[in-house]
């Protein structure tokens, strides 16, 4: 059941990468500018609400921020900082609720009904977590106030930036029906493209629409959901407890026909991404699913469930690699691949390995085989030197070759999300 009153709030920070560069340089402080990239080349990580102005975006080339945005100005980013600021951050939400779901690095929701009668209503909090946030941290957040999630997360949406929303118990339609359908949390481009091939351009034209016929064009999963979702349906509470049930990576390829050299440098730099995160929990996992994006937003999913859970780096890269090849196979000509994507679900703990008797033949994918625990070994090894010496120390082949990527793997894994 949905809190009672509009006591779900959702906390966004403005712009985060962006608005700490120019928090530590206040030479900054009103200026359009791009964390990464470069005039001349590389990606833009992230950019100022002055640069978004000028349509300068995350993800985009360096050279076409720069022709965009003429007095754009590039600067390299302080990976240390950005945890270290977020959780600051954090510490201030759980002062004043101690019930905070945090779902990214600069995001969480807060159940603040305990609080009322400390802090005052809803609104009173929000307001209290801007003044807070940016006279202790020095960075602007926006907040949404609702009944539930998915209409405080649109709401946070709403006031930005630096703003607060609050949406009374009673006006929800009145809020919603107006707003782009692509604030539905799980609307992406594809689908509102598809969406405005029905006349469909707002959440009130989404509620409107019967679901069977949005299930038809997104899917019955998608199109249930969203349906659910426009009429604001959406049961789920603010949880503290977050047991991650899966754990991935992917990596954009721009338009790519298949080489299998590239591909296997992709899946490789994934897979070590992956297990080196199960490695450092502790983990494994039984079911390996990849992703491949071809053009045209088609997206096919290939999954295989091993006898044992696994997190070797070569594993998890060799099974990912025969399912990629499967669905690439399986797709007509001509293949362009735009998205690679590994991820490892069915996790269990596994600290150790209970070594196996040597059964004819050895199977590397079986953990306590003798090649399953040379694999082990070595992964053992190298994360012990990446931990002393820095991660770009020592690695895989394909992976390590690979590494002119744009986008560094420090950047990447501050901004993955563990399912």
């Amino acid at each position: 059941m949905p809190t009672p009153g509009a006591a779900i709030l959702h906390a966004d920070l403005d712009a985060f990468y962006a608005s700490v560069e120019q928090l530590l340089d206040p030479s900054l402080r009103g200026r359009p500018i791009a964390v990464g990239g470069g005039p001349r080349g590389g990606v833009v990580l992230a950019a100022s609400y002055e640069a978004k102005r000028f349509g300068v975006q995350g993800g985009m080339p360096g050279w076409r921020a720069a022709n965009l945005c003429p007095a754009l100005t590039f600067v390299r980013g302080h990976l240390e900082e950005y945890p270290r600021l977020a959780d600051a951050v954090m510490t201030v939400l759980r002062g004043l609720t101690p019930v905070v779901e945090r779902i990214s690095i600069d995001e969480a929701f807060l159940d603040v009904s305990g609080s009322i009668h400390l802090f005052g209503p809803p609104a009173t909090i929000g307001a209290l977590i801007r003044h807070r946030v940016r006279d202790e941290v020095g960075l602007p957040i926006s907040v949404g106030a609702a009944r539930t999630k998915h209409l405080a997360k649109i709401a946070s949406q709403v006031a930005k930036p630096d703003g607060l929303v609050v949406v009374e118990p009673g006006r929800e339609r009145e809020f919603l029906d107006p707003l782009p359908v692509g604030l539905v949390w799980g609307v992406g481009p594809v689908n509102e493209q598809r969406l405005a091939g029905l006349g469909i351009r707002t959440i009130g034209e989404l509620a409107r629409t019967p679901s069977g016929a949005v299930e038809r064009i997104l899917g019955r999963g998608v199109g249930h959901r969203l349906t659910a979702m426009a009429h604001d349906d959406d049961p789920r509470r603010v949880s503290t407890a977050h047991h991650a049930r899966s754990v991935g990576a992917q990596s954009a390829m721009g338009r790519r026909h298949p080489d299998p050299d590239e591909v296997r440098a992709v899946l490789s730099h994934l897979a070590d991404r992956v297990s080196r995160r199960l490695r450092a929990r502790g983990q494994a996992g039984r079911t390996v699913v990849v992703r491949v994006r071809f053009t045209g937003q088609r997206s096919v999913t290939r999954s295989r469930t091993l006898p044992e859970p696994v997190a070797a780096t070569l594993t998890v890269t060799e099974v990912a690699e025969r399912l990629v090849w499967s669905a690439i196979d399986d797709e007509p000509p001509p293949r362009e691949i735009t998205l690679l994507a590994i991820s490892m679900s069915g996790l269990v703990e596994q600290r150790c390995v209970q070594l196996e008797l040597e059964l004819p033949p050895p199977d590397p994918w079986r953990p306590g085989s003798a090649p399953g625990a040379a694999r082990r070994a070595v992964d053992g090894s190298v994360d012990a030197i990446r931990t002393r010496f820095g991660n770009d120390t020592v690695g895989y082949l394909p992976a390590v070759m690979r590494r002119g990527s744009a986008v560094p793997d420090a950047f990447r894994e501050l901004a993955e999300h563990d399912g």
